[in-house]
């Protein structure tokens, strides 16, 4: 982290000790719970089961948590505003499994087919409430001075997402500053990784829809030979993009799914391809989009075929503000040791946490989860089994920037 970083005061040590010794009474309970989330899945708005769960730790821990109209709840602990004088720090979760199978094969795998928590929101959900029960026993022995809030979000995988749901429902209210964590399986467990600024991308959606006229593939010049031009399509978007934008942008086009035709023989009369667009700042996300729009009817007249295009706005790139991004880094200082405290490389994921940052100023964290000596599988694999021991990394970095705001 930058020079900044090291310039903020350390956590006090009688409230380091008390956090380092909260969280170790809490781990094997917060493993209990991770596991229980790992076997049960529940994929975006369908949270009802993870919500439940975690409301009840709460309320059992005698804080009032408040669900929102659909899955997901928020809860505030600590000293009022009124009391402390303080503005509010909210800590993010999110909820939603993927529909994705679970090629773990550990004894806690998902029990429901075709879902998972293959991105690691079951890590981030415990990590966010562990840290929400120490801050809470830490207010009670008079070690926390300023008010939080936690957000359990559902839906951050899909489009439109939960946090702009949970925004227009006054998540945000009262808050001035948001931190998270997200699972890095390039980072080894004990470490996390931060920087000011894009830690992730923006994420567009691209589809493409083609139609010309079919035939037999004997005779191409009587049909639009569709299945070569969507070829040229699939090429020569990414190149225009190379060529319109500052080559120092950093910018993806990806394709996922193209589908055309059933055999061999027949020119098919329809198409269809699919991927995503990830930019890496603001300025290159709107470009790119134009740039998109433009392009596909001139590259797809020079082949005479028709074509519609559904572009879908994702998610902008989630953007560091530099003194949250100070705070946290110091906070996991104080909890970790500088060594473990890396700067993080920025990923082209995209994260919806980036809407709170259009709103107040936040920060983003990568959480390592690697199992040592493991190879690690990457996010939104079956095989993706994180390092359970990042939960109580995730718990200490948390409630340690909580503690120092």
């Amino acid at each position: 982290m930058s020079s900044a970083a090291d310039d903020l005061p350390a956590l006090a040590p009688a409230t380091r000790a008390a956090i380092a010794r909260l969280a170790g009474r809490l781990r094997g309970e917060l493993i209990d719970f991770r596991r229980d989330l790992h076997r049960h899945p529940e994929t975006a708005r369908q949270e009802i089961r993870t919500t439940s769960l975690v409301l009840r730790r709460l309320a059992e821990a005698g804080l009032e948590p408040a669900p929102f109209k659909g899955t997901g709840l928020m809860c505030d602990l600590g000293p009022s505003i009124d009391e402390a004088g303080w503005p509010r720090l909210a800590l993010r979760a999110d909820l939603d499994a993927l529909p994705i199978p679970d090629g773990t094969g550990t004894p806690w795998r998902s029990v429901k087919d075709g879902a998972s928590h293959a991105c690691g929101h079951d890590v981030h959900t415990t990590a966010v409430l562990g840290a929400g029960l120490v801050l809470h026993e830490l207010h009670r022995q008079g070690l926390l001075r300023a008010p939080v809030r936690l957000i359990f979000q559902p839906a951050e995988e899909v489009q439109p997402s939960g946090a702009q749901e949970l925004i227009a429902e006054g998540a945000l209210d009262s808050v001035n500053r948001i931190v998270a964590l997200h699972c890095d399986p390039r980072y080894q467990v004990g470490s996390v990784a931060i920087k000011a600024g894009s830690i992730t991308s923006a994420a567009d959606l691209v589809t493409i829809y083609a139609y010309g006229e079919g035939g037999h593939t004997s005779r191409p010049h009587l049909t639009q030979d569709l299945v070569y031009a969507v070829g040229q399509l699939l090429t020569g978007l990414p190149a225009v993009l190379d060529r319109r934008l500052d080559p120092r942008a950093v910018v993806s086009l990806t394709w996922g799914a193209v589908h055309a035709g059933e055999v061999h023989n027949a020119i098919p009369s329809s198409a269809v391809i699919k991927g995503t667009l990830r930019a890496g700042d603001m300025r290159t996300w709107h470009r790119a989009a134009e740039i998109v729009k433009q392009a596909v009817p001139l590259l797809a007249g020079q082949y005479g075929i028709r074509v519609e295009l559904d572009y879908q706005r994702g998610v902008p790139p989630v953007v560091n503000d530099p003194a949250v991004a100070g705070l946290m880094s110091a906070a996991a200082r104080s909890m970790l040791g500088g060594n473990n405290v890396l700067v993080a490389e920025q990923s082209m994921g995209g994260e919806d946490f980036a809407w709170y940052l259009r709103e107040v100023p936040g920060a983003l964290m990568r959480l390592g989860v690697r199992i040592p000596g493991a190879q690690p599988a990457d996010l939104h694999q079956p095989d993706f089994e994180p390092d359970e021991g990042a939960i109580q990394v995730g718990v200490q970095v948390l409630a340690g920037t909580a503690a120092s705001a």
